[in-house]
């Protein structure tokens, strides 16, 4: 008896101990790909002419040529996640090739010659400085912003007078080519992002614009022609800023201004349209039966929203539960 209760407190010490050791010494199964010991590989353009030998199995199975045409293929928020997996990807990363065609494609409406002579002139002749620091809108997803106003409903019993919240959003998808898709709508972010492309028709409230970005006040102008026996264009004024550098993840709606454009401007077409009413005022209308509106309600910010985040968005919830996300 008294053998015993001298051993059960040892025995506990030691499963204690154990318990202790395996929370400090995790197990990685993943460490198996790279060996026991992986060595520091040559960063991109090295002028060391001594052999590399990298014993991580999986740089051994993936060769260097198909290495670079996956990252050739991948988009640049998913080159700068893929940089955070190793040093030979991180270094593999900063080949400027990436971020030279990231570049040219994000800003193809200012030219190639254009787009030379600033990053000669502004960002030292890097790529990748460039990406991270010039404003540019996203094309990897949907600027949404989230809208609400008090409704008054109708009193039944005459003793209360109800009121319903009603939610609507306004949804932006910029194209390189300086295109975009505009809808307002009360439908829910993940239904309305499988029909925002070209190929859908008018019928689903979907109009296109052009836009046009300046780079010394980041001031995005925009404007969308609303076809129709009184067609009206809506002009669109927008200041592009991120949450942090490089991300370009919002922007603040300064002004929201319906006028009526006359037969001719009305012809026009949708890439043209945007050149029509380019030094308008904001009182300015060509049609007097249609008088300029400037729209003081629904101004809420912009918040981007990438497409693999569509599904999971909070901008998919019920309106009292949406409240706890605040935009901006």
């Amino acid at each position: 008896m008294t053998s015993d209760a001298l051993n059960i407190p040892s025995e506990l010490e030691s499963a204690l101990r154990l318990r202790t050791v395996q929370y400090f010494i995790t197990k990685r199964p993943w460490l198996d790909l790279y060996g026991v010991h992986v060595r520091p590989v040559a960063p991109f353009g090295s002028t060391s002419s001594k052999p590399q030998f990298d014993p991580a199995l999986i740089h051994r199975s993936l060769p260097d040529e198909l290495l670079f045409e996956v990252f050739a293929r991948m988009l640049p928020y998913d080159l700068g996640r893929a940089a955070c997996v190793c040093r030979k990807w991180r270094y593999t990363v900063r080949n400027p090739v990436f971020w030279r065609n990231a570049c040219l494609k994000a800003w193809q409406t200012a030219g190639v010659i254009e787009n030379y002579r600033i990053l000669q002139s502004k960002y030292d002749g890097s790529w990748r400085k460039m990406w991270l620091l010039r404003s540019r809108v996203r094309t990897d997803g949907i600027y949404v912003s989230r809208n609400t106003y008090i409704r008054a409903g109708i009193a039944e019993w005459k003793i209360t007078n109800p009121v319903h919240i009603v939610c609507y959003f306004r949804y932006i998808r910029f194209y390189p080519s300086g295109r975009f898709l505009y809808k307002n709508s009360s439908q829910k972010l993940k239904d309305v992002a499988k029909y925002m492309n070209f190929k859908s028709s008018k019928t689903d409230g979907l109009y296109r614009g052009t836009y046009t970005l300046s780079m010394s006040d980041d001031k995005i102008e925009a404007a969308v022609l609303y076809p129709g026996t009184r067609p009206t264009v809506l002009r669109i004024r927008l200041r592009l800023r991120g949450t942090a550098i490089g991300a370009n993840n919002r922007m603040d709606l300064l002004s929201l201004v319906t006028s009526g454009v006359n037969d001719e401007e009305g012809s026009s077409t949708e890439e043209d349209i945007l050149g029509v009413v380019e030094n308008w005022r904001d009182d300015e209308t060509h049609n007097p039966d249609i008088p300029a509106v400037s729209h003081k309600r629904g101004m809420t910010p912009f918040v981007f929203v990438p497409f693999e985040e569509v599904e999971q968005s909070v901008l998919n919830l019920p309106p009292e539960k949406m409240d706890y996300f605040v935009t901006g």
